[in-house]
């Protein structure tokens, strides 16, 4: 059985942002941050894995991210963490959001001709 897709196309950047502020919350491995997103989402986002790891090592590239090979539960595991530039980076990306959100709710409550529509 195939899984519809579970996120619309208009959460291009999402993933980093969301990558970004759980884990500056606390340092994560793949899966766990996954399973975190569900979770924090009340299961509104679902981003595999596939989806999720290009992210991380992105990150990582360009220094928002570190990351470690630690021994989580038994096994092997890369826990990834925020730097200063990451923290920097979830910054900047939650304000220019917090600027979309705003944006896309007034026009979505503006009438049919464009202006604000009245309470």
């Amino acid at each position: 059985m195939t899984r519809g897709r579970t996120n619309p196309d208009f959460l291009n950047g999402v993933p980093e942002l969301v990558v970004l502020r759980l884990l500056s919350q606390r340092p994560m491995y793949g899966y766990e941050l996954v399973k975190a997103i569900e979770q924090s989402s009340g299961q509104g986002l679902e981003f595999g894995e596939g989806s999720i790891y290009p992210v991380l090592h992105r990150l990582e590239a360009e220094g928002a991210l570190s990351s470690r090979r630690m021994e989580v539960a038994g096994r092997s595991r890369v826990v990834y963490r925020v730097t200063v530039p990451g923290k920097r980076k979830l910054s900047e990306a939650l304000e220019a959001w917090r600027r979309v959100v705003g944006a896309v709710e007034r026009i979505m409550e503006s009438d049919e001709h464009g202006s604000p529509a009245l309470a």
